[in-house]
């Protein structure tokens, strides 16, 4: 234990001597923490905690299609006009909702 003590104080001499590398070093490990904790944050919100619903594995999504449009794209986004025609005549689903994404889509 002693050992350790002493060697805690000589770190903390050299460190003191070296203002210059002791404030990169200090830099360095709080934009690492940062970063890790930001993207902990990130990945445990989208990835690792459940979905808020009852039943998450019965959430599904439904998407619009025009076979003209067929060779762009096979999914387009629903108008507010549909949804609302699909919400009003919905035997098949317990319940629909709506949501705009954040990519501009």
């Amino acid at each position: 234990m002693e050992t350790l003590f002493k060697d805690i104080r000589y770190g903390a001499r050299a460190l003191w001597k070296r203002p210059g590398f002791t404030a990169v070093a200090v830099i360095t490990l709080a934009l690492g923490i940062g970063a890790n904790t930001a993207i902990f944050s990130v990945v445990n919100a989208t990835l690792l905690r459940p979905l808020p619903f009852k039943d998450p594995e019965r959430v599904v999504m439904l998407w619009g299609f025009l076979p003209k449009m067929a060779q762009t794209t096979d999914k387009l986004p629903s108008s507010a006009g549909n949804f609302s025609t699909l919400r009003d005549q919905n035997h098949s689903f317990e319940n629909l909702s709506a949501f705009r994404s954040w990519a501009g889509n």
